[in-house]
């Protein structure tokens, strides 16, 4: 029976476009402003949402969406410690921001090691997709991983590093969410024309000039405001 995966996947496709137009929100409008926050808060929800039913998808049939389960977790793990980030004010952090993390270093090393595994395929391809794929996508869950590394150690964060993980790890959640459906498996919705004109491209690049503007911006200017400080232990942060 195929009914089931195939309302999971429409239920992914239309959460996830939710997120694209949430997140375009988010990105565009000034910083700490109530539709900043709404807009962030609903793009987390639905790509949220939208990552937890993409890694079940590649649970459910492993030898067609089997990158979509890595894909999934990658998102999910990026969102949930963007949200951590912005929102908790742990001295040290908690139990949430551990778990998340160690999930994350699970889901890098599935990738390196579905990679490695491509590479030993003819046409270096494990499942449809290529060695390079897995490569890139646990490249930015390395980056990931070195950032929670970082959190481990240092074990308390200033307001800079603070938001700055926030920023490129919503807006790298954002990137995903907007490959998934300009250049990744969305495109077929669009005419053939528009897909080898290149423009389906641009939402990925402006995503990625937007990250280095605010994070720049948070380096030499000050970090934007985020919604109001929650208390030092938060329910889930607490130790």
């Amino acid at each position: 029976m195929t009914l089931i995966p195939d309302a999971v996947t429409v239920l992914h496709v239309g959460l996830g476009t939710l997120a694209v137009a949430a997140g375009a929100i988010a990105l565009a409008v000034r910083k700490g402003a109530p539709i900043h926050i709404g807009a962030g808060r609903a793009f987390a929800v639905t790509m949220g949402l939208a990552s937890l039913l993409g890694a079940i998808l590649g649970l459910a049939n492993p030898t067609e969406y089997y990158i979509t389960f890595h894909a999934g977790i990658l998102g999910t793990t990026l969102i949930a410690s963007s949200w951590l980030s912005a929102r908790l004010r742990a001295a040290r952090p908690g139990w949430a921001t551990l778990a998340v993390a160690a999930a994350n270093l699970a889901n890098f090393a599935g990738l390196v090691i579905a990679g490695v595994i491509a590479l030993g395929q003819p046409e270096a391809m494990l499942f449809g997709f290529a060695a390079t794929d897995y490569f890139f996508l646990s490249a930015m869950a390395g980056l990931a991983v070195i950032g929670d590394a970082s959190l481990v150690f240092r074990g308390v964060l200033g307001d800079r590093h603070r938001i700055a993980r926030h920023l490129w790890r919503m807006c790298l959640g954002f990137f995903i969410a907007a490959g998934s459906a300009f250049t990744g498996p969305g495109a077929s919705a669009f005419p053939e024309a528009v897909r080898r004109s290149g423009v389906l491209a641009m939402p990925e690049l402006l995503i990625l000039l937007a990250l280095l503007f605010w994070l720049v911006r948070t380096w030499w200017k000050g970090a934007p405001q985020l919604p109001e400080k929650a208390p030092e232990k938060v329910a889930g942060e607490a130790q």
